[in-house]
C-alpha cells in the first residue's frame, strides 16, 4: 500500500491554503474518508517517469506499455502500447471492449466450513519473490559491519538515558526493557533523530529514540496504517483482488481493490472480513520492511496497474523503494508499522462504497471497504459513541432542519445560502470587518475572472489550471484574440501587451493573490507606506472533482477572509504576532483553543538562502514569544516560496482542523516585481543626478532584480476562518445547531397565546427588530403546543410569550406578565396602559431553571441586554434577569 500524509494530522477538514505561486497545489477542501485520495500526498518525493493506462474497465489486461505481464515477465515486443493516462471519459466503443479475466481469479469467500481456497497465483508469486529478496537481506545483513553507537533514549517524562547500540542490530525494539513496563506495552512506533521509525528496524548511526504511543497523533495514523494493512490481507484472502491504496484517515483508514466488472462489496460480507482480520491478529503477524530496487518492484507487482502506476511515478530509474509484509499480503508501502499485529485488539468494518482511482471518474471504479481499529475494546466503543455524537451534529443534517443552505444540479458544488444561512454568513463578516477597522486592514473588491496572462505570471497556469474554471471569450472581430504564442506558420505574434485585451482565454479566479499583487504595483510604495495589510471577501472557484464534493466542506464557489499583508522583512515579526492576537480573538469567540506547526525550508526551495534563514528566525521567534516551546515544528515541509505556520483548531468533540495559515512568499512579489523605496530623496528635487543617472541605468538593463534604492516587499498570505461555507460547517457542528446569540440565525420567538394578543406581539416584533436583533413570531393557525416544540427545534435563544391561566401548560410557555401582579393574568386583550408596563417572561434555551415557567423582566430590560449580548459577542446564551 502506498501510504499518503494527510495535509494537517488527524483533521475532519483538509488544510485551507490561501494561495500559491507555483508547482504547490492549492486546497480548499474536506477531509474525508471518502477523498482522502485526492486531499493528501504521496510520502515519495519521486518523478513520473512514464504513464500506465488508467482508462474505465481496463481492469486485468497486461501493462504492454511496461512490457510486463501479470506474473511481472517480459511481454512480447509486439504489444500495442497502452494510451496515456488521461481525464477525458473513453468513448462508449473502447468501454464496451473488456479485456479477459485471469483463470485463477478468486472473487469469492471460501464456503463455510470448508478449508480456504488458495490465493490466486499472482499473489503466490508476488510472495515468493518476497521470500527470495527478504533471504537474500537477511544474508546481506548478517555479512555487515556492526560498529558500536551512541544512544540518546527518551521516555516518558522527557528523562534521557544515553545507551551504547550496535549499528545495523540494536533496533528500537530491543530499547523497550529501559522504558516503564506499563509505558511499553502502548508503544505503537518509534521515532529517530525526529524519523517515524519501525521498532524491529535496526539503526545505523547514532541516534536519538523516543516512542509515540496511540493517543499520540502520528502514533495513531500508524496504527491505523498497519490496521489498513491487516485489511488489505483480509480483502485478497476473501476476493483474490488487486489492490490499489489504503491510507490511514481522519476517521479510521480504508482499502481501494479491483474486483471483476460487476461484482461489489456487499455489507453481508462484513463478518466474514472481521474474522479474517481476528484470525490475523491472533497470529501475531510481524511486519517486515524490505528495501526492493525498482526492477524487482515491477515483478513483484506486475500483475497491478495501480501499483505500477505509483512505482512509475514515484519511483524514479535506477533506485529503489520499500514493500512491507504481514502474513501473506506483501505490498508497496513506505511505512513505518507497528511491530506485529497482535498491538490490534479492536477492528471493525464501519462501510463500503465505490471511488474512482486517483478520484478521477476517466479511472476504474473500484471498491473501497472503511474499517477502524484501536489497542483495546474500549476504544472501539468510546468510537461508537463518537460517531453517534458526531451523526447527530452533521451539518448537512442539521443545515436541512434550520434551513441554512441548500445545493442545486443547475450549479453542482456551489452553495446556495438560505437566508438564516446568510444571516450567520453575514454575523462573521460584520465581526472581520470590525476587527479590520481597528487593526488597521484595507477592505478591497478585485475581478472575478482574470486573462491567462496574469496566472501565468503567478505561475498558477502552469501548476494548476486543471482546477481553475475557464472561459472562452471570443472576438467578433475580423482578426480575432490569438491563443497561442505564435501563429500557426510559426510567425510570432504581434506584441498586444499596451493593447486592451479583452477577448482570448480567461479564468475565475480560485484565490486573491495575484490580484492583490496588480493592485499593490499600480502605485509607488514607500517603506513608509508598509504594511500595507488588504483584505478581500471576493467570491472564489475551483473546479474541485464531483466525487470530492461534500456538503459545504469542499465546495467548488465559496468566499474567505483572505488577506495580504505587504512588508518590509523587518516587519515580519511584528506582523506575525498581530496576526497571533487576531486569532486570539477570533477563536476566543467560538471557545476553540488552537495550536502552531511550522513548516521550514524544503527542498527545491526559491529565493536567497540567507531570506529563508532570517524569516525562519523570525518566525520562530514570534512562536516563541507567544507559545513559549508550545508548538511543533514540520522540517522541510515548507511552501516552495517561503515558510509557513498552520493553525490547528479543535471543536467540542475534539476534532481538529485547519482553518488559519500564515504563509511567507518571496516569489510572488518577485514574479510581479514588485518594489518599495527603501530611502527617502535627500533634497526637494529628489535625488543626486549621478543617482538618478544610475536609476535610468538600472531601469533599462533586463535584471529581475529591484532597481537602485529600491527592495522587494514580503508578502504574507492569511485567512483565519478561511472559507465561510466551511467555517459555518465546523461552526454548525461545534455548536449542534445551538448558535451563541450574537451569531444565531433565529434569537428571538414571540408566542401569543389568543388571537386578541396578536397586534402587541407584533408591536414587540417591529421593536426589537429596529434594534437589529432576529425576532420572529409565530401568529399560525398551529396549537400552542406545536409552536413551542416548533421553537425549541428550531433552536431559538429566548423564547417570549403571553400565557392564559392554564396550568398543563404551565412547564411549557414563557410568558407575559403584568408589572403590578403576583400573579398570572387573565386572558385578555392588551390595553395601552399594560403595554406600558409590560413584563416579559423569558426562557432561556440554555437555562434550564427558565425551562417551566422562565423569568421575569421589564421589556426595555430584556431589549437593552439582549442588544449589550448581541453587541459583545458573548460565547454564553445568558443575560441578567434582575429588575
Amino acid at each position: 500500500m502506498l501510504q499518503f500524509r494527510a495535509a494537517g494530522r488527524f483533521q475532519i477538514f483538509g488544510a485551507h491554503v490561501i494561495g500559491t505561486f507555483g508547482s504547490h497545489r492549492i486546497h480548499h477542501h474536506a477531509l474525508s474518508a471518502t477523498t482522502v485520495s485526492t486531499l493528501t500526498r504521496p510520502v515519495y518525493a519521486m518523478s513520473h517517469k512514464r504513464n500506465i493506462s488508467l482508462k474505465p474497465h481496463d481492469l486485468w489486461g497486461t501493462l504492454k506499455n511496461d512490457k510486463v505481464t501479470q506474473n511481472g515477465a517480459p511481454a512480447s515486443e509486439s504489444s500495442p502500447p497502452s494510451s496515456n493516462t488521461s481525464k477525458t471519459p473513453s468513448s462508449p466503443t473502447q468501454s464496451k471492449k473488456l479485456p479477459s479475466r485471469p483463470k485463477e481469479m478468486s472473487t469469492q469467500a471460501a464456503p463455510k466450513g470448508g478449508a480456504p481456497k488458495p490465493l490466486p497465483e499472482f499473489i503466490q508469486q508476488r510472495n515468493q519473490l518476497f521470500d527470495q529478496l527478504w533471504k537474500d537481506n537477511e544474508e546481506d545483513l548478517k555479512s555487515r559491519d556492526k560498529p558500536g553507537i551512541k544512544i540518546e533514549l527518551t521516555t516518558e517524562g522527557q528523562s534521557k538515558t544515553a545507551l551504547d547500540g550496535k549499528a545495523w542490530e540494536t533496533t528500537p525494539g530491543h530499547l523497550l526493557k529501559h522504558v516503564p513496563k506499563d509505558r511499553a506495552g502502548q508503544v505503537v512506533v518509534a521515532k529517530v533523530d525526529g524519523e517515524l521509525w519501525d521498532l524491529d528496524r535496526p539503526l545505523t548511526k547514532d541516534s536519538k529514540v523516543s516512542y509515540l504511543v496511540f493517543s499520540d497523533p502520528e502514533g495513531r495514523d500508524v496504527f491505523w496504517h498497519s490496521s489498513a494493512h491487516v485489511l488489505g490481507e483480509c480483502a485478497e484472502h476473501e476476493y483474490g483482488c488487486r489492490l490499489s491504496h489504503g491510507p490511514p484517515t481522519a476517521m479510521g483508514f480504508f482499502y481501494d481493490m479491483a474486483l471483476e466488472p460487476g461484482v461489489a462489496v456487499r455489507e453481508s460480507e462484513w463478518p466474514s472480513l472481521e474474522s479474517k482480520a481476528k484470525k490475523f491478529v491472533k497470529d501475531k503477524q510481524p511486519f517486515q520492511r524490505l528495501e526492493v530496487s525498482k526492477e524487482d518492484l515491477r515483478k513483484m507487482f506486475g500483475y497491478s496497474k495501480y501499483k505500477m502506476h505509483y512505482i512509475e511515478k514515484f519511483v524514479p530509474d535506477g533506485t529503489s523503494s520499500t514493500v512491507y509484509r504481514n502474513g501473506d499480503l506483501v505490498d508497496l508501502c513506505q511505512g513505518p508499522h507497528i511491530q506485529n499485529t497482535r498491538k490490534i485488539e479492536a477492528f471493525k468494518i464501519m462501510k463500503n462504497s465505490s471511488a474512482y482511482f486517483l478520484g478521477d471518474q476517466a479511472n476504474d471504479s473500484l471498491q473501497r471497504i472503511h474499517g477502524v481499529a484501536f489497542p483495546n475494546k474500549q476504544q472501539l466503543k468510546d468510537w461508537e459513541h463518537f460517531l453517534e455524537e458526531a451523526k447527530k451534529r452533521d451539518h448537512q443534517l442539521i443545515g436541512k432542519q434550520q434551513k441554512l443552505f441548500m445545493f442545486s444540479q443547475m450549479s453542482p458544488g456551489s452553495p446556495f445560502l438560505l437566508p438564516h444561512g446568510t444571516r450567520i454568513f453575514n454575523a462573521l463578516q460584520h465581526m472581520l470587518r470590525e476587527q479590520y477597522w481597528d487593526r488597521g486592514y484595507q477592505e478591497v473588491q478585485s475581478p472575478n475572472m482574470y486573462d491567462v496572462d496574469l496566472w501565468k505570471t503567478s505561475g498558477h497556469w502552469q501548476h494548476y489550471q486543471d482546477d481553475m474554471f475557464r472561459v472562452q471569450v471570443k472576438d467578433d472581430s475580423a482578426d480575432p484574440m490569438p491563443l497561442a504564442d505564435a501563429k500557426p506558420s510559426g510567425a510570432p505574434v504581434a506584441d498586444l501587451k499596451n493593447q486592451d485585451k479583452d477577448k482570448g482565454v480567461f479564468a475565475l479566479k480560485p484565490m486573491n493573490c495575484p490580484g492583490h499583487c496588480v493592485m499593490y504595483k499600480n502605485e509607488e510604495h514607500s517603506y513608509r507606506d508598509l504594511p500595507w495589510r488588504v483584505g478581500d471577501f471576493g467570491v472564489l472557484h475551483r473546479n474541485e472533482a464531483s466525487g470530492a464534493l461534500s456538503g459545504l466542506t469542499r465546495v467548488r464557489k465559496f468566499q474567505q477572509d483572505d488577506t495580504h499583508i505587504f512588508c518590509t522583512p523587518e516587519q515580519v515579526e511584528g506582523e506575525i504576532k498581530a496576526l497571533f492576537d487576531f486569532m486570539t480573538y477570533v477563536y476566543g469567540l467560538f471557545g476553540f483553543p488552537f495550536k502552531f506547526k511550522l513548516s521550514t525550508r524544503p527542498e527545491g526551495y526559491m529565493g536567497k538562502l540567507s531570506e529563508w534563514d532570517a524569516a525562519e528566525a523570525q518566525l520562530k521567534k514570534a512562536l516563541q514569544d507567544f507559545r513559549g516551546d508550545n508548538w511543533e515544528i514540520n522540517e522541510g515541509d515548507g511552501a516552495f516560496y517561503g515558510p509557513k505556520i498552520d493553525i490547528t483548531i479543535s471543536d467540542a468533540l475534539q476534532r481538529e482542523f485547519q482553518c488559519a495559515t500564515i504563509q511567507l512568499d518571496f516569489q510572488g512579489p518577485a514574479n510581479f516585481k514588485l518594489e518599495y523605496r527603501t530611502s527617502e530623496p535627500s533634497s526637494a528635487d529628489g535625488a543626486a543626478p549621478a543617482d538618478k543617472e544610475a536609476a535610468a541605468d538600472d531601469k533599462n538593463k533586463d535584471s529581475s532584480g529591484p532597481g537602485a534604492g529600491m527592495a522587494r516587499p514580503v508578502m504574507i498570505h492569511r485567512a483565519i476562518i478561511g472559507s465561510f461555507e466551511r467555517f459555518i460547517a465546523v461552526l454548525c457542528e461545534h455548536f449542534a445547531g445551538k448558535w451563541p446569540f450574537w451569531l444565531s440565525p433565529r434569537q428571538i420567538l414571540v408566542i401569543p397565546v389568543m388571537k386578541g394578543a396578536e397586534d402587541y406581539v407584533r408591536e414587540i416584533q417591529a421593536l426589537f427588530t429596529k434594534a437589529r436583533l432576529y425576532c420572529d413570531i409565530d401568529v399560525s393557525g398551529n396549537t400552542l403546543q406545536k409552536k413551542i416544540r416548533s421553537g425549541q427545534l428550531n433552536q431559538y435563544n429566548f423564547i417570549f410569550g403571553k400565557l392564559t391561566h392554564s396550568p398543563p401548560m404551565s412547564f411549557l410557555l414563557p410568558v407575559f406578565l403584568d408589572s403590578n401582579a403576583d400573579k398570572l393574568c387573565p386572558p385578555k386583550v392588551v390595553g395601552a396602559k399594560e403595554q406600558e408596563t409590560r413584563t416579559v417572561n423569558i426562557r432561556n434555551r440554555d437555562d434550564p431553571a427558565t425551562q417551566k415557567m422562565g423569568e421575569l423582566i421589564p421589556l426595555n430590560k430584556a431589549l437593552e441586554r439582549l442588544v449589550e449580548l448581541r453587541d459583545e459577542r458573548k460565547l454564553e446564551n445568558r443575560i441578567e434577569m434582575s429588575n
